[in-house]
């Protein structure tokens, strides 16, 4: 079985989000299982040099955009036994940043049809087509409208994944005829007409074989209008091909015994070693050097899905507590600059790192005891499967794939490997971070809550059958 991933970024060639890490790591699960995967995606400008100098040139080809032809250089590179191809042009890709300019909607439109005119120069003939969010979601509408007479297509069948129902791709109405060469036929409210615009997500749901979201409960919410981001009435009519998996992580990557990027190694054989990650975290960054004090991080993209107005609504009285916060990541500055001044003002209970560090990410995982993570929608969420595996507990809203991975700790069955609110609120939080933070000194309970939270299995094994069986059926 022949399966190729399209997407706009993947670890290690290019990251901004979750979705790198998952097209980074399930191709390696689904070779295990015997399944050919390989990926194709942008060859952005800050791809590191020491892949670009391994690439090996393929095909040079023109890819008609409206009344242009544009230049397309197809690359290929092995990468630890999987094989990666990259769509060349430096007029769309050659750029500071992968997202966020104005041409947008043409940019991942020439890398769908460029995908598709590069198919035949592969020496892979895929079976299966298996795309990710709205940067790629043309290909099935372009599959079934462009290419369905033509034998090499014939058969070929789409998977579109959305890992976050938020992000569409919604543009004017003139790239309908511009950009992607259809007729006003197409510009329906059953097919792409969106509140007057195109939406490329919706074209990708319409016209995909099979839909995937990245948790069962992800899968359940987006039919509801809260958290179906105005697509839910078109979801619900096709759930009949919506299935929702949950994602995993690379355990070889995140490995505590193993991680190359934390102070000290350790397992849940040598659990205690734990603390010396915590007390080399506490040192490097400013923070009261102390076993005896609980330490809260938050790993995360600051914005207002994360839940991060709770957080900024009890502030006062989370540093009221006898317990330390540390913060790393980017996004809406009022979050930023909130964090950064809590952090001026309190530099011994309080670390505020406003940027993107994998590095001290891994120090972090390493070196807290709880994760908190009250996010408002989160369709799967790896910072909590992260912590799991490193023994920090998890603190979580029940949402999506937050709701299907932590299950609340109950002191009486002794089940559980993180805590959990339900309701939107405040001190709902507060409420369920007291309650973590009171386990801290009871020992060995707590001890055995964190062994029982790295014991949780969140590996892509699972998650990878499931897919494979997708696959499977829809070759029939």
């Amino acid at each position: 079985m022949k399966v190729l991933f399209v997407a706009s970024e993947c670890v290690p060639f290019a990251k901004s989000g979750g979705l790198a890490d998952v097209i980074g790591s399930l191709p390696f699960a689904l070779n295990d299982l015997g399944v050919d995967v390989r990926v194709i995606l942008p060859k952005y400008k800050n791809i590191s040099e020491q892949y670009k100098e391994r690439m090996k040139h393929k095909a040079k080809l023109n890819v008609k955009l409206g009344w242009r032809n544009q230049y397309c250089g197809l690359e290929e590179l092995e990468n630890q036994g999987i094989h990666f191809y990259f769509i060349d042009n430096e007029y769309y890709f050659k750029r500071d940043s992968f997202y966020g300019y104005y041409d947008e909607g043409e940019r991942y439109i020439y890398f769908a049809k460029a995908v598709l005119k590069a198919l035949p120069y592969l020496d892979f003939r895929p079976d299966i087509i298996h795309l990710h969010d709205w940067q790629s979601a043309t290909i099935p509408l372009l599959l079934k409208t462009k290419y369905g007479d033509e034998f090499f297509y014939q058969g070929i069948k789409t998977v579109l994944t959305i890992h976050n129902l938020k992000y569409q791709g919604i543009f004017p109405k003139s790239i309908l005829t511009e950009l992607l060469d259809l007729s006003e036929k197409y510009f329906t409210f059953e097919k792409l007409e969106f509140y007057n615009n195109v939406n490329i997500l919706k074209g990708g749901i319409v016209y995909s074989d099979f839909l995937t979201t990245v948790s069962p409960t992800y899968a359940n919410e987006i039919l509801d209008p809260f958290y179906g981001e105005r697509l839910d009435g078109l979801l619900r009519f096709y759930r009949y091909k919506l299935k929702g998996i949950i994602n995993g992580i690379d355990y070889k990557e995140y490995n505590p015994h193993q991680d190359r990027f934390i102070y000290e190694n350790y397992d849940v054989e040598n659990i205690d070693k734990k603390n010396c990650n915590k007390t080399a975290l506490q040192k490097q960054l400013g923070l009261k050097v102390s076993n005896e004090i609980p330490l809260v991080a938050i790993v995360s993209r600051l914005v207002a899905q994360k839940g991060l107005d709770l957080v900024e609504c009890v502030l006062g009285d989370l540093l009221k507590r006898n317990m330390q916060l540390v913060v790393l990541g980017t996004g809406e500055k009022r979050y930023e600059k909130s964090f950064q001044e809590i952090a001026r003002l309190y530099p011994e209970k309080v670390s505020a790192n406003i940027c993107f560090d994998e590095n001290l990410a891994h120090k972090i995982y390493a070196g807290s005891d709880y994760l908190l993570m009250p996010s408002l929608f989160e369709p799967c969420g790896l910072s909590q499967l992260i912590a799991l595996r490193y023994g920090t507990l998890p603190i979580v809203r029940e949402t999506g794939g937050l709701r299907d991975t932590v299950l609340a700790y109950n002191e009486y069955t002794k089940e559980g490997n993180g805590f959990s609110f339900f309701n939107y609120n405040a001190h709902d939080m507060l409420y369920t971070l007291d309650k973590a933070l009171s386990y801290f000194n009871r020992q060995p309970e707590f001890n055995e809550l964190k062994i029982r939270a790295m014991n949780t299995d969140n590996s892509w094994q699972i998650s990878a059958c499931e897919y494979e069986k997708i696959y499977t059926n829809l070759m029939g």
